[in-house]
């Protein structure tokens, strides 16, 4: 071989000459595994979360089959009602975070008959802020509805002459007779019932007399007193016929029953003593 043709050495590996790499194969292989444990982890998460609204919705169900009956085994021991008392309880809200923190934000109770110191009627009930562990209410407000023989009852203590009552919205006629020379003379007054300070209102309508309507200039000459009795407003206290921690903040006549609009005292959780009948003032 002739030296004018020299064999040229193999260049070394610097940074001159950089070590090609062919596209596709040892970078592909070494990316291929990250990126599939990569794609792996949001399904992981999907499962976690999954799981975690399973429990949450399990513990859920499980609150709400266990506080209504809670509290009304409280209810029903706080009032001294009969064991088979009917009462629907329901708590409004997610019952989970208002367990956590204590306090139920609003519940609701409600029975369609019940009788309390004396007057049955349908109780319906909402109450806010209700403490887990004791204390006094955030405050309550309901209706307590009764028929015409329960508002009879509640109507005895006045001066007027009742023997029946009738509801009719939006009034209430209440009937009976007054002695005229000895001698009965059948009265019906019709009142327009509301509330004034707690106290029942009655405001007279009409009146009838023997049959005939007449009007307030002719009831003074024909009943005396005693028309002029009829024709002013009634008020009753009705306190002493309900709990004192309930207060009456307005009475309607709807269809043939009386709707008596409360104010629960929030310390009646806390308090016996709002438990027991109110009193009326002597005057």
């Amino acid at each position: 071989m002739s030296d004018d043709n020299h064999t040229l050495p193999y260049p070394a590996a610097d940074t001159q000459h950089p070590t090609l790499v062919i596209p596709g194969e040892r970078d592909g292989a070494d990316a291929a595994a990250p990126t599939r444990r990569r794609k792996r982890w949001p399904w992981v998460l999907l499962i976690v979360v999954v799981v975690l609204a399973l429990l949450a919705v399990a513990a859920e169900a499980v609150a709400r089959s266990v506080v209504p009956g809670v509290v009304r085994s409280i209810v029903i021991d706080q009032l001294d009602l009969p064991a088979d008392q009917q009462l629907d309880v329901e708590a409004e809200g997610i019952l989970i975070p208002q367990l956590i923190g204590g306090r139920l934000d609003s519940l609701h109770l409600a029975t369609d008959s019940v009788t309390l110191e004396g007057i049955t009627g349908a109780v319906d009930v909402t109450a806010t802020g209700v403490p887990l562990q004791g204390g006094d209410l955030g405050g309550a407000v309901g209706t307590i509805r009764i028929d015409e023989s329960q508002f009879t009852d509640i109507l005895a203590k006045t001066d007027l002459p009742i023997d029946t009552v009738t509801l009719e919205a939006p009034n209430a006629t209440v009937a009976g007779s007054v002695a005229v020379l000895g001698i009965p003379i059948p009265i019906s007054l019709t009142v327009t019932p509301g509330v004034a300070e707690g106290d029942l209102e009655l405001t007279p309508v009409a009146l009838t007399v023997g049959g005939l309507e007449i009007g307030a200039d002719q009831v003074g000459s024909s009943l005396g007193s005693l028309g002029a009795q009829l024709t002013d407003t009634q008020r009753i206290c009705i306190k002493d016929q309900l709990p004192a921690g309930i207060l009456i903040t307005g009475v309607t006549i709807d269809g043939s029953e009386a709707v008596i609009d409360v104010d629960v005292d929030g310390a009646i959780a806390t308090d016996a003593s709002l438990l027991e009948k109110g009193v009326c003032a002597q005057g």
